[in-house]
């Protein structure tokens, strides 16, 4: 019933729907209500350990019999200097002056690890039927070993040029990521966020240019959006947003009160909460110190100096310095279980897909 079978039959999912790897807010137990309600599940990998991430993958393997999708980033490390981080320390002096904290106290290193042979190794020995990269691909001799696990290869563009670049090495699709969508930007090519293209524009240039399927994503969150995308020329779409308020997700009582009052304009790009760009709900750390801050020092390591922050602020039932991820359609979430509105979604799609074909 679905104009366009490739991703279904690509990935043998039951429906063309992805679930935004969602680092900090799921695990496993989102993974499995996705798989459940017929999408393909995906699990952000790169905040884990390779323990972690290995008794993760084990728990869906045991819950559910459907493909999984283990994500990963593949930005290039760049150094702390003592420059950057005593000028971020300085403006973030007066918070932690007002939270009773120590400035000098030792704090654990944000741990955003780029892909590299620890993670390859734990990708060969569970072979996910996908593994999923933002920030562009590995390099290929990582790549290749990916794939010689027999596992699809897909990836996330802002721009067509990404996208034309991820199809010429290797992807077996592609994410057009459009400026709605939110987390972090998949901007791998430019550094140019003004210039990044909204999901509408994106995506049917983006399925022009490449022949692999294309995953819509950004700003889709009901059976609207999931029409929209196929009629734009999508193969599938990749929602988060939207299940961000369903009871298997991991947002705090805050976060989730947050989400709930969210509108079309609560949220905002910003770069200081991890040192790249990303799409979150507005808190007060964006309002005063951004949303885009020339202090924030390069990713990871903004987001170092503000976990005693975000920990105290969340204590008292405050999310000022909490990285709410999430795109333009926040409003359109609902509080009902993953796989019941993944099923929800689709039966939508459907009908409209079904109106429009008269």
């Amino acid at each position: 019933m679905w104009p366009d079978r490739r991703l279904i039959d690509l990935f043998k999912t039951e429906l063309p729907i992805v679930l935004a790897p969602m680092a900090g807010v799921m695990d496993a137990e989102l993974v499995i209500a996705v798989a459940e309600g017929g999408g393909l599940g995906s699990l952000p990998s790169a905040m884990l350990s390779p323990e972690k991430a290995r008794e993760q993958v084990n728990i869906i393997r045991q819950r559910v019999r459907a493909p999984v999708n283990m994500n990963f980033f593949c930005h290039t490390p760049v150094e702390l200097t003592a420059e950057a981080e005593a000028r971020w320390k300085q403006r973030l002096a007066g918070y932690y002056r007002e939270h009773d904290l120590d400035p000098a106290a030792p704090i654990n290193a944000a741990n955003r690890a780029p892909f590299d042979a620890g993670f390859c190794e734990i990708v060969e020995e569970l072979k996910p039927e996908v593994v999923s990269f933002h920030f562009g691909l590995p390099d290929q001799a990582l790549l290749k070993r990916v794939k010689a696990a027999g596992c699809l290869v897909i990836s996330s563009a802002t721009t067509v040029r990404e996208a034309v670049w991820l199809e010429q090495h290797g992807a077996d699709a592609v994410i057009a990521q459009g400026a709605e969508a939110g987390g972090h930007r998949g901007m791998f090519l430019t550094d140019k966020i003004a210039e990044q293209p909204g999901t509408f524009a994106l995506v049917p240039q983006v399925v022009d240019a490449v022949k692999v399927p294309v995953i819509a994503a950004g700003g889709i969150a009901d059976g609207r959006g999931i029409a929209a995308a196929f009629a734009l020329g999508a193969s599938g779409v990749q929602i988060g947003s939207a299940y961000l308020r369903c009871p298997e997700s991991k947002v705090t009582a805050a976060g989730r009160a947050a989400l709930a009052e969210g509108r079309d304009d609560s949220t905002v790009v910003t770069n200081v909460m991890t040192g790249r760009p990303a799409r979150g709900v507005q808190n007060r750390l964006m309002r005063e110190a951004g949303p885009i801050s020339p202090d924030a020092p390069p990713f990871p390591h903004a987001a170092t100096a503000l976990a005693p922050l975000k920990a105290a602020a969340e204590k008292q039932g405050r999310v000022d310095f909490t990285n709410l991820w999430a795109g333009q359609a926040i409003a359109l979430g609902r509080e009902v279980p993953a796989a019941e509105l993944t099923r929800d979604l689709a039966k939508s799609a459907l009908a409209r897909l079904k109106a429009l074909a008269g």
